[in-house]
């Protein structure tokens, strides 16, 4: 895999990863809601407005140009497992932004799935 083929990959994933970050966000400042039939319109609006939301699903598309970009360069068999950089991103960010408990054993998994991650990108 060349630098650009990784560098088209790293940054669908790193966008994939703040699109779930800002979704998490919009979804703290909207607060716990629950879908009825009495407030799916009000609640959908409330979710569809939120900038936070907004700028999650924006990352979605361009994540999704990105990755296509990547993989017509790259083996699915090798791309997919990228994704699984979002995991480790995604909880270290979690930690530092929402307060979310990182545990030992959580810390382990994402160890090791960044030597999968890195194995893989090796073969």
């Amino acid at each position: 895999m060349n630098a650009v083929s990784f560098s088209l990959l790293m940054l669908g994933v790193f966008l994939n990863a703040t699109a779930q970050l800002l979704l998490k966000a919009g979804t703290n400042a909207v607060g716990h809601f629950d879908f009825s039939t009495g407030n799916i319109v009000p609640v959908g609006m409330k979710l569809a407005l939120e900038p936070h939301i907004m700028g999650g699903m924006a990352c979605y598309v361009v994540s999704l140009v990105v990755w296509i970009m990547g993989l017509s360069r790259v083996e699915v068999s090798i791309a997919y497992p990228m994704l699984s950089v979002g995991y480790a991103l995604n909880a270290i960010a979690a930690w530092y932004l929402f307060g979310e408990a990182v545990s030992m054993t959580r810390l382990a998994g994402i160890g090791i799935i960044i030597v999968g991650v890195y194995i893989v990108a090796r073969s």
